[in-house]
């Protein structure tokens, strides 16, 4: 039965008067629910207002160039039951990008809107954590027109990353970076005196980066009337969330839409000896409280080598012991060959295929017990960084008690739009699962807030990008050598050594490696890694060069700057290709 209603703008926040930049939909038209209408322009954002429902256009009341304000007419609908499910799927969205609509999560519910109750805050949108991927999520959501909350459990907002993570690592291992180089200019005539290290000053230093970097996201948040709620967020029901300060005082906000952004946290091994200040995880390390004359580092993984990279420079004896047969499991043998070369000589030892079986309090030390071919029965160190992975918070926010779908380990599962299974509450970075990067959740956070806003959004990168800031740096992205053999993906590949390099001979970095991996078939890249100092910003080239579905000639044709290091990234290009000039490879038969 034929029902015709006036569709009018909805509640778009404090907007008034905002033109009108694109009308998208015409006289006659079917649409689905959510179809984007008009498209609006403000000094801050580009939104779309959606179709309330499906049906058929029968009159479009606007025009591109009128101003509209909340409750405003713009066009009649004829609702039609089950019409219009399949008319206009693909459309061209402001932004330019083709965009389809998503499947649902399994088993997504339909939740009613929030109802007015008891609440001391109410918001159209309350984000869970303030990392990467939720100020993210945030801003996004505030430029799009929505009122919006941003919960964190630390004094500053930044989350993990920010605060005790990426950033203050980030700092020090810049540190260990100037102190690695000056030693090894002494191979080349320059010798430095041996670097006095006030660690107060130091970790001053470090701690003003973080200041820096999170007094300008409060000045972006106040900016954007991003309203930041200090304590733990626990969920209560489907429409509200408690948050409890440090004194334990709380209050209750009432949202329409959640985002849970509350991140991992660093594994502990129950056995361990944990209430040990001895024994550390890498938040402690960060905090530069003591540099131990012995130090074990327990996981060989990205965080464990960093973390390890760091207080060797700063002058303690490492040992690194790691359960997988190699150092950053996951990662091609070719690529962490030469950081262990590196390591080996640095280090005092590295035992990988090998278990900490226990950790005993010995005085003023810590006696480690090891099962390993290669490794001692035990021995005996002054501190220990537990550096194993992180755990996802999903068990602790009380996710049950609005019946969001959580996996025994704490993961969150959503569809490509951060969807979880309750249709208003979204998730988004660490826990949602591997990897637990603050680049992809940055992305994630910015899809949930579009996807509530009434855009046509999802999460469809091709790959997502891993970096080890040690050194050297190892960085890859795409389908790995060793990934490939085992799924027998036919593939060409062009490695390029930096022994051949100008650029890392004039550094005296050598030991590096570029390569590429392209389809046999369409000759598009799948995959890349690089090791060697910078490896993180090289690799993005490599990124891009995969989104965009190049080949080997469109790389080697493009022309790199002389001498650097991003040269490297051409000439593994030519090299697959057969192009080379800066090295001789015969030809193939």
């Amino acid at each position: 039965m034929d029902n015709d209603i006036t569709i009018k703008v909805p509640d778009i926040g404090d907007f008034r008067d905002v033109d009108i930049i694109e009308v998208l939909v015409s006289a006659g038209e079917s649409v689905d629910k959510e179809t984007s209408l008009i498209a609006l322009e403000t000094d801050k954002a580009t939104m779309d207002i959606p179709c309330p429902q499906a049906g058929i256009i029968e009159e479009i009341l606007v025009r591109v160039g009128d101003k509209v304000s909340q409750g405003d007419a713009i066009a009649k609908l004829s609702t039609v039951e089950n019409a219009a499910t399949t008319t206009k799927q693909e459309r061209k969205s402001t932004t330019g990008q083709i965009t389809d609509p998503e499947p649902s999560a399994p088993n997504i519910t339909p939740q009613p809107a929030a109802a007015p109750g008891e609440a001391d805050l109410h918001a159209e949108v309350v984000v869970l954590g303030s990392g990467p991927g939720g100020y993210t999520a945030a801003f996004r959501a505030a430029d799009l027109g929505k009122k919006v909350i941003l919960i964190e459990r630390y004094n500053n907002i930044g989350g993990v990353c920010l605060n005790v993570g990426c950033i203050p690592s980030k700092a020090l291992l810049h540190t260990a970076e100037i102190i690695n180089e000056a030693q090894q200019m002494a191979a080349h005539g320059i010798t430095f005196s041996k670097p006095e290290i006030d660690l107060p000053r130091l970790a001053d230093w470090k701690n003003k980066v973080i200041s820096k970097l999170t007094g300008g996201l409060a000045a972006l948040a106040k900016q954007r009337k991003v309203k930041i709620v200090t304590g733990n967020g626990t969920i209560t029901s489907a429409h509200t969330i408690d948050v409890t300060d440090t004194s334990g005082s709380s209050m209750s906000i009432r949202f329409d839409n959640l985002i849970i952004a509350a991140g991992s946290q660093a594994t502990r091994i129950p056995t361990f000896p944990n209430s040990d200040p001895r024994l550390m995880n890498s938040t402690d390390a960060l905090e530069l409280e003591d540099i131990p004359e012995q130090l074990l580092v327990v996981g060989g993984g990205i965080i464990g080598l960093e973390m390890a990279t760091v207080y060797d420079a700063l002058g303690s004896r490492v040992t690194v012991v790691e359960l997988s047969p190699d150092l950053i499991p996951g990662c091609d043998r070719d690529l962490v060959r030469p950081l262990e070369k590196v390591l080996k000589k640095r280090y005092e030892n590295i035992f990988t295929a090998t278990r900490v079986t226990a950790i005993a309090i010995r005085g003023e030390g810590l006696e480690v017990s090891f099962e390993g071919n290669k490794a001692p029965d035990y021995d005996n160190f002054d501190h220990v960084l537990v550096a194993v992975g992180r755990q996802p918070n999903g068990l602790k926010i009380g996710a049950d008690n609005a019946d969001i779908n959580v996996d025994e380990n704490g993961f969150i599962p959503v569809d490509k739009q951060q969807r979880t299974n309750i249709d208003h509450i979204f998730a988004i970075g660490d826990i949602t699962g591997q990897p637990m990067l603050a680049h992809k959740a940055t992305h994630e956070g910015k899809v949930a807030a579009e996807v509530i806003a009434g855009m046509k959004s999802r999460f469809d990168a091709r790959t997502i990008p891993s970096v080890a800031y040690t050194d050297p740096e190892v960085a890859w992205m795409g389908i790995t050598e060793t990934q490939a053999k085992a799924e027998g993906i036919e593939y060409e590949k062009g490695a390029f050594p930096w022994a051949a390099s100008g650029r890392a001979l004039s550094i005296g970095r050598d030991e590096g490696l570029t390569k590429i991996l392209f389809d046999k078939k369409t000759g598009h890249v799948i995959g890349a890694g690089i090791v060697g100092p910078n490896a993180g910003e090289l690799i993005a080239e490599t990124v891009l060069a995969l989104e965009m579905g190049t080949n080997a000639e469109d790389i080697g044709l493009t022309i790199h700057p002389h001498p650097t290091l991003s040269e490297t990234v051409n000439f593994a290009a030519e090299m697959a290709e057969g192009t080379i000039t800066d090295l001789y490879v015969p030809k193939k038969e």
